[in-house]
């Protein structure tokens, strides 16, 4: 179970209350685990603080051969449940294969903001890359968006599920707006319970999830998508012997800043639109060695994620693998760097001119305009 507690030592002497269809009373097993997600140098590490966890309870050998319906978490076994969330099992069949990508999007907050033009060109891009589907958590957006989204769920491409935040903290619109601007390390935690659920509810559909925001896309140098990518790196990132199989493959992070000027004008040959695809200045370096990297998790292996790196891993310690930046990088598209980022203002001298998205700008022009037009965005030729 996903659950956040005002306590950064919980106590174990809670029990879980599992419900059987087949069994008249639950069967109660005492809670196996508070796995903390998140790290306590990351700030918020104090109790009356919500902090995020995944919380195991492990069902006795007697009942392993049936699904439980349902589960409650009460603190004494014969406690009388205030809380029942229904146990998902969405295991496939054997001859089901698994598909290899899809991208998990952290609860959307643009309440005033229209980005939906922009969302469209990396809906279109990711989806040229090799998503076969994106998850979206919305808290609140801007109704053009919602326009946006609703096609995409039409089409099949997109699932939306609404969240909201958890505890004392606000879900007026307006309200929540400003709180998660002014309370970053809350929101940050927060996140962490949409990213979990998506890879809890489709680690048996895909062997591969990305953990992405709507303005950046990890982007493959020499190869025409994630598949014939992740063909090429895996050869290379093969453990050694009696090393832990990998737990994920992260990009290192490159900045193509508002901030740094576009002196050439508009590009010729690209809709001005088409805010990625016009912005073709970069800086000069990458960010350091781990920082702001985005990963593909192979969810075989990882049992909790935080955006850029898994927390826990199945069969001991993550392996994370650096992809080559002459394989693949994340490209970031911001204003500006990230606050908190010392190196700034040294990332932006001698910034240069890149192309390489425009390996895919005549697809991504063509699919983009044609879902401008279905939404009107664009008049009808």
């Amino acid at each position: 179970m996903l659950a956040v507690h005002d306590r950064i030592a919980p106590t174990l002497t809670t029990h879980c209350q599992l419900w059987f269809e087949e069994l008249e009373a639950p069967v109660v097993v005492r809670v196996l685990e508070y796995k903390y997600v998140w790290n306590s140098k990351w700030g918020n590490y104090r109790d009356h603080v919500l902090q995020p966890y995944l919380v195991a309870c492990v069902l006795p050998e007697s009942v392993r051969h049936l699904v439980p319906a349902s589960v409650s978490l009460v603190e004494n076994a014969c406690d009388r449940a205030t809380n029942n969330l229904r146990v998902h099992y969405d295991r496939p069949p054997p001859t089901q294969p698994r598909k290899d990508f899809a991208i998990c999007v952290k609860g959307l907050d643009f309440l005033h903001e229209d980005l939906s033009v922009r969302l469209v060109e990396w809906i279109e891009l990711v989806l040229l890359l090799g998503a076969d589907k994106i998850f979206f958590y919305e808290l609140q957006v801007h109704p053009n968006i919602t326009k946006v989204l609703e096609h995409y769920v039409r089409e099949g491409s997109v699932t939306v599920t609404p969240v909201t935040l958890p505890g004392g903290q606000p879900n007026l619109p307006g309200l929540q707006h400003m709180y998660l601007k002014k309370k970053l390390t809350h929101k940050r935690q927060m996140e962490l319970i949409p990213y979990n659920d998506c890879l809890y509810r489709h680690m048996y559909q895909y062997r591969w999830l990305a953990l992405l925001d709507i303005d950046e896309v990890i982007v493959p140098m020499e190869d025409p998508d994630w598949g014939a990518l992740m063909r090429r790196v895996l050869p290379l990132a093969a453990p050694a012997d009696g090393k832990p199989a990998r737990s994920s493959y992260h990009a290192a992070n490159l900045y193509f800043l508002d901030s740094l000027g576009h002196a050439h004008g508009w590009e010729d040959g690209v809709p001005q639109y088409m805010h990625m695809l016009q912005h073709v200045t970069r800086t000069n370096n990458f960010t350091k060695p781990g920082q702001y990297v985005k990963a593909f998790h192979e969810t075989d292996r990882v049992l909790a994620l935080h955006n850029h790196f898994p927390l826990a891993c199945l069969g001991g310690a993550c392996s994370t693998y650096a992809l080559e930046t002459r394989h693949a990088r994340l490209q970031h598209y911001r204003a500006d760097c990230v606050a908190a980022l010392k190196s700034c203002k040294e990332l932006k001298t001698a910034p240069v001119r890149d192309e390489t998205l425009w390996r895919w700008r005549e697809p991504l022009v063509a699919r983009v305009d044609a879902v401008l037009r279905a939404l009107a965005f664009l008049p009808h030729r």
